[in-house]
């Protein structure tokens, strides 16, 4: 097996950047808490000018396949798939 090379020259200064948040460069944190409150976990970061940046993070439990099969022959037999990568759109944000 060979290797493939990028295209996509990027210096590794680039590469460790991450998102950015524009306004908030230079501020002095003033102090960090988190909480985690009705299946959310919210990181909050306070400056000394008495600004926050807040990440809220959210997790789900997704059924990726749900199906029945018969073992009695000791091989996979699938007899029905009831779910296959199903989501509900309405919760997708």
């Amino acid at each position: 097996m060979t290797k493939r090379k990028s295209r996509v020259k990027l210096p590794p200064r680039d590469i460790m950047r991450g998102k950015q948040y524009p306004g908030v460069r230079g501020k002095v944190v003033d102090w960090v808490d988190h909480a985690f409150e009705d299946g959310v976990l919210y990181l909050h970061v306070r400056f000394t000018d008495k600004t926050e940046l807040c990440w809220r993070i959210g997790t789900s439990l997704v059924i990726k396949e749900a199906d029945l099969s018969d073992w009695k022959t000791g091989n996979f037999n699938q007899l029905a798939i009831f779910a296959e990568r199903e989501f509900d759109p309405d919760r997708e944000q």
